[in-house]
């Protein structure tokens, strides 16, 4: 196995980079045009908002939502990504926009136990505000340079770029790229490509 580590600790989007959040979202809006709309919606909408306020307020039908986060499932490269970062000494842990009671039920779906979970609820803020990544980094205890983040919407690298950490986009869709992106170590559909980056 690979022991020498460019990285010290990755961290992760939850919602789209680990879980394959996208399904439910669709079976709950009634098709995946609608559930695209919704999401999209309710990614404005936090990452407009900043200071944070409760997560059900921002999501319509928040209530159908709610109650089936505990079966979100990860995608399928996650488990084994992951796993293999925590045998190589990787600290690893996630930054999410979700209540610190939903971030954890969604967590739990990974089947993996985190170094670190940073919700907006604690933070104050929601994604992309510098808070929320600069007090995982903070919890984890590494350099920014040493801390790779992978993202699973590009509405992340804004945020991640105003704190210097380096990021990776789970692109797990192909999604058009926004305006003004900034730069990435990398783009790819799976984490396949992750653990040689991580891992030199």
């Amino acid at each position: 196995m690979l022991t020498a580590r460019y990285y010290d600790a990755v961290l992760f989007d939850l919602l789209t980079a680990l879980l394959d959040s996208w399904t439910l979202w669709n079976e709950i809006a009634g098709s995946e045009e609608r559930g695209h709309r919704w999401r999209a919606e309710y990614l404005r909408r936090s990452y407009e908002t900043g200071e944070y306020r409760p997560y059900q307020a921002l999501v319509a039908e928040s209530a159908a939502l709610d109650a089936r986060f505990a079966q979100l499932q990860p995608w399928p490269d996650v488990q084994q990504t992951l796993m293999a970062l925590q045998a190589a000494g990787v600290t690893i842990g996630v930054v999410t926009n979700y209540s610190e009671r939903l971030g954890r039920i969604v967590a739990g779906c990974l089947g993996v136990e985190l170094d670190v979970l940073v919700t907006a609820e604690r933070a104050g803020f929601y994604k992309p505000h510098p808070r929320t990544y600069g007090l995982a980094i903070e919890e984890l205890g590494v350099a920014r340079d040493r801390c790779l983040f992978v993202a699973g919407s590009a509405y992340d690298l804004f945020g991640t770029a105003k704190v210097g950490l380096p990021a990776y986009w789970h692109d797990r869709l192909g999604m058009t790229p926004p305006a003004g992106m900034p730069e990435l170590i990398a783009r790819e559909r799976t984490l396949g490509p992750l653990l040689p980056l991580v891992l030199r």
